[in-house]
């Protein structure tokens, strides 16, 4: 075992767990803002690696508190990726230390991670990546609502609209709402009458809309509108960055009734009665 390998003893499911992490960068998703929403992984990292990355743009100062007291912080917001990235280098290879990468939401989505991932491949930096819950997750939970109801809505369609950041003419926004689906719209407030006018040429203007601003967060303020208000509600909240729209039927109040707990639906497991 490497000398500076992180150890952590806790107790989990009343087992007692060794948990070590090897000189490495971990691609984290912190979740949404709530630092009660990381996984456990994500917890188990935080709390032994000698160094966390922290989008502190994006990611609540709470979360720094699971970390180790003598880890050191280093702030990204105003870094580039060449910035970044050669800290990952260094701290890695040259001081043989545990590194996370601290995303919000899930790395997967908008997190500008695959970048990162070829500069670090390219470089023979071991790295791995720790999903997290996405702010569309999260506003659900608050929401109370599933976004695919059987014989209502079956498809979540995560996007975002056209601005500093192209999105390919294939996947424009209008062509997407023709589908009627759950679409979650991402980093669009900026250009939210846009996205409104184009969202109308196929939903319905009385559809809801959930506008969802800093979900996790201590300032968090979700707004459910009809979708020819989406705008004007973004207005007046004064809403410009961190807010996720929600535009689906799934919102309406709704009696549908999934098949898989049916009296009269068999499986494997249970035959119909």
């Amino acid at each position: 075992m490497c000398a500076s390998q992180s150890k952590y003893t806790e107790n989990l499911s009343d087992k007692k767990t060794l948990y070590a992490v090897e000189p490495s960068v971990y691609i984290v998703g912190a979740g949404p803002g709530d630092p009660d929403l990381l996984t456990v992984k994500a917890q188990k990292l935080l709390a032994v690696a000698d160094v966390i990355l922290f989008a502190d743009s994006l990611v609540p100062e709470q979360i720094l508190g699971i970390c180790r007291q003598d880890a050191e912080i280093v702030r990204t917001a105003n870094q580039t990726l060449e910035e970044i990235v050669a800290i990952m280098v260094e701290k890695v290879r040259s001081q043989h230390k545990s590194l996370v990468r601290l995303h919000s939401g899930d790395p997967c989505l908008y997190s500008a991670i695959h970048e990162q991932m070829q500069l670090l491949a390219q470089a023979n930096i071991p790295f791995e990546v720790v999903p997290g819950i996405s702010a569309f997750q999260a506003a659900a939970a608050k929401l109370k609502t599933e976004l695919t109801v059987p014989g209502l809505v079956q498809t979540i369609i995560l996007t975002r609209i056209s601005g500093r950041t192209e999105v390919p003419a294939t996947e424009e926004l209008a062509s997407l709402a023709a589908h009627q689906a759950s679409l979650c719209l991402y980093l669009s407030a900026r250009h939210v009458e846009n996205a409104q006018a184009k969202l109308l040429e196929h939903y319905p203007a009385e559809t809801p809309v959930a506008i969802c601003f800093r979900v996790g967060w201590p300032d968090e303020k979700i707004r459910v509108v009809p979708l020819n208000q989406m705008a004007d509600c973004t207005d007046k909240e004064k809403l410009i960055r961190t807010t996720l729209y929600i535009i689906s039927p799934a919102l309406s109040p709704t009696t549908g009734r999934s098949r898989l707990y049916h009296p009269e639906h068999s499986h494997l497991f249970r035959s119909s009665h």
